[in-house]
């Protein structure tokens, strides 16, 4: 078991709070504002959803973004892929551990999750479409604008979590084009559950909190357990050959 005083803290890009009923609050950013996604982030996700998933007060958990955007920046291209190619092996390595850690990691959170995507979520976009509960404000867009569309395969999730939530075709399309959805789009593709203002996003994703945390904990807890299961086995069975794929294409 963790404490929440022993984690609450501890990251620079990730802001947490938790009020009395249970409800963390998960924040993304970068010095305040909106996250711009780099080795870092990645990092401390890992071990956020870690100490996360070990705290037996966290009842419900959100997860949503800074500002204007929820994840950037957008990537374009080979330009931006020369970063890629200069990791070394062994680096590379220790990235994909680490990568299939904070996607596994989230998904055993065995309490549910909801997002509260506040605004276009180009980088990492599996992060909130991973979530029980979606809600998207009007300004929110999803694209995976740093893989195939900028140089490297799917590998860290992404090529499976997509199609496993759109439909094979569709996700094949969204990842092979760089298609970037806007909110009403992405409900329609099946990403989002709700649509709404910006200024009833938080108070529908509480509202929502406060809806699950009338069902008995072990009835929550168990319901996000049984309806994860396909998704981390089918990440399970393809997540080290994802990863394997996408440094074998940058060596």
């Amino acid at each position: 078991m963790t404490d929440f005083d022993a984690y609450r803290n501890k990251f620079e890009m990730i802001r947490l709070s938790r009020d009395e009923d249970g409800i963390l609050l998960m924040q993304l950013h970068t010095d305040g504002g909106p996250l711009r996604w780099s080795l870092a982030p990645h990092k401390e996700l890992e071990q956020a959803f870690l100490d996360i998933s070990r705290d037996r007060e966290n009842q419900v958990v959100i997860v949503t973004g800074t500002g204007e955007e929820f994840s950037g920046p957008a990537v374009y291209g080979a330009a931006d892929r020369s970063v890629a190619m200069q990791v070394p092996a062994d680096d590379w390595y220790w990235m994909g551990v680490e990568g299939k850690r904070y996607v596994m990691n989230m998904l055993n959170i065995e309490v549910p999750m909801i997002s509260a995507v506040n605004g276009p979520a180009l980088r990492h976009a599996i992060i909130p479409v991973m979530c029980d509960l979606v809600l998207a404000a009007h300004t929110a867009a999803f694209q995976d604008s740093a893989h195939f569309a900028g140089g490297l395969v799917p590998g860290d999730g992404h090529g499976v979590i997509f199609p496993f939530l759109m439909g094979t075709n569709r996700g094949r399309y969204f990842l092979m084009t760089g298609q970037r959805l806007s909110a009403a789009e992405a409900r329609e593709a099946g990403l989002v559950n709700e649509v709404l203002a910006g200024d009833r996003l938080m108070p529908r994703a509480y509202e929502l909190a406060h809806q699950l945390l009338r069902t008995p904990p072990l009835v929550r807890r168990y319901t996000r357990v049984l309806l994860t299961q396909r998704l981390r086995a089918a990440l399970h069975d393809s997540l080290g050959y994802g990863f394997a794929m996408e440094g074998h294409a940058i060596a």
